[in-house]
């Protein structure tokens, strides 16, 4: 499987290419910012048709990593829907699809900041989930541990001789994990944003998404807090 494995909390953890992390030991897959139904609300939003196919697109990779480790559990850690208007919007074949993912597993909902109620899809909706060391919400908590989190869409920017490359990536320090955006319309944040520099400690380490994962010194601003 394309991942690369870290320790974290006590925990032994798998960062996926997709971008999604799994816990073997707990049979857990977690993702973060689906942002299912994004074309539909730019569109309603501007007026201007945005490609359909964003919600094909993220649940099929979803369901490759569902059937390539067989998990049990399934975390979606908030904005898993663009808005709640989006939700409603899903067409019927997508929500046969969820339904269909969701079949024999424990699925459960984190409540973000685009999603913040109830939705009728089946699984548990919850502010936060916590499992063994580790606590899952949508939005890091500046004084937590063992925590999972991910709304900020991390990416890293690398110098490669004359080009920059730029990848969604796994941010990680000893107490804090952060998750890329799952999703395929979903922008992203640079590491060394202060809203993310502010969170991590100097030594923190990124994993950038991709066929072959791979773990840097994460690139940071001046504003590390610890």
């Amino acid at each position: 499987m394309n991942a690369l494995i870290f320790p974290f909390c006590g925990t032994v953890l798998h960062a996926l290419g997709s971008g999604a992390l799994w816990w073997p030991e707990h049979a857990l897959l977690c993702v973060s910012d689906l942002h299912l139904g994004k074309s539909e609300r730019m569109s309603r939003r501007t007026g201007i048709p945005a490609p359909p196919y964003e919600v094909q697109d993220t649940l099929s990779r979803l369901e490759t990593d569902l059937n390539k480790t067989k998990a049990r559990q399934v975390i979606c850690l908030g904005d898993s829907f663009d808005d709640l208007a989006a939700f409603r919007a899903l067409p019927d074949d997508a929500r046969l699809w969820i339904l269909r993912l969701q079949a024999g597993r424990d699925w459960i909902w984190i409540e973000g900041n685009h999603d913040p109620g109830p939705i009728d899809l089946g699984g548990q909706h919850l502010a936060s989930f916590t499992a063994g060391a580790l606590t899952f919400r949508h939005i890091a908590d500046p004084g937590a541990t063992g925590e999972v989190s991910g709304h900020y869409h991390p990416k890293v920017n690398l110098k490669a001789g004359s080009r920059t490359i730029s990848r969604p990536a796994f941010l990680k320090d000893a107490n804090r994990l952060i998750l890329p955006a799952y999703g395929t319309y979903t922008g992203g944040l640079r590491s060394d944003d202060a809203a993310l520099s502010s969170l991590f400690a100097s030594d923190a380490r990124a994993i950038l998404t991709g066929p072959r994962p791979t773990e840097v010194p994460m690139p940071q601003g001046t504003a590390t807090t610890r």
